[in-house]
């Protein structure tokens, strides 16, 4: 039988936080007796993320590692994982736990209560940040969302946490429809969400700035701009009026863990 819900981890040369993660991860899944999946999608990682992935699951049989076909970055790693997941509703959270997995039942409350999807949000109450971001880290967010209100109607106030959940229809829909494989697909899927008519919740959770991103704001805000810009263009050009076969198909579901 498919599990309630599937829990998706993007990692990309997470080798050095990732174990801390699952440990967090499983044991909270465990604890909360979830009937649950927990999916790992290595990003062409250089480091033994993927090993760290399989030792915990040679334990765990709740816990699987699917492979990208090498590097192609962290929204296609979510479209990847997200397409292969079998649950009713589907998280997907950074490998850092900015949000902890904790905070998942104020997503699942929203949920229940009648969206189709809950995103995390810093900052429609800031005090819930128990670490806030460097300053022009701050300014850029600020600029971005404003682009974002400009350009593609979204009017949320954190459109970037990486911590959202999906009832699996609205997964089924969207994520076929997602074009952006980089860090601009957060805005992509709220625009494709809205677009298809899915009711989308934003929900305060706690959130701590975490050390060693690798977002750019200069060269990474410059780039996700354009991939806004990219997005207006596809909807008005017709991209986004049906679904081809995603470029990345699901995998067979391992009946075990995998090695």
């Amino acid at each position: 039988m498919d599990p309630t819900y599937s829990i998706v981890i993007p990692a990309y040369n997470e080798s050095a936080r990732l174990g801390a993660t699952l440990e967090k991860v499983l044991a909270y899944v465990h604890a909360q007796r979830w009937d649950a999946e927990v999916i790992v999608v290595n990003d062409g990682s250089r480091d033994n993320t993927a090993d760290i992935v399989r030792a915990f699951a040679t334990k765990d049989p709740v816990l699987r590692l699917v492979e990208n076909p090498g590097n192609h970055g962290k929204g296609y790693s979510v479209r990847n994982g997200m397409l292969n997941t079998r649950g009713r509703i589907v998280l997907f959270s950074d490998a850092d736990l900015s949000s902890p997995i904790e905070e998942a039942p104020k997503l699942l409350q929203a949920l229940d209560d009648g969206a189709d999807i809950a995103i995390g949000s810093r900052w429609l109450r800031a005090e819930t940040q128990t670490q806030r971001q460097p300053l022009h880290r701050q300014v850029f967010g600020r600029i971005f969302n404003l682009v974002l209100r400009l350009t593609l109607g979204l009017q949320f106030k954190d459109t970037q946490c990486g911590f959202k959940a999906f009832k699996q229809p609205a997964v089924q829909a969207i994520f076929p429809l997602q074009k952006i494989e980089r860090w601009g697909f957060d805005p992509e899927i709220l625009f494709l969400a809205k677009k298809l008519k899915f009711k989308t919740q934003e929900v305060s959770v706690a959130w701590g700035h975490s050390g060693g991103t690798r977002i750019n704001p200069l060269v990474d805000g410059s780039r996700m701009v354009m991939e806004m810009l990219r997005v207006r263009w596809y909807d008005l050009t017709g991209r986004y009026n049906s679904a081809p076969a995603p470029a990345t198909k699901p995998l067979p579901t391992p009946r075990g863990p995998q090695t």
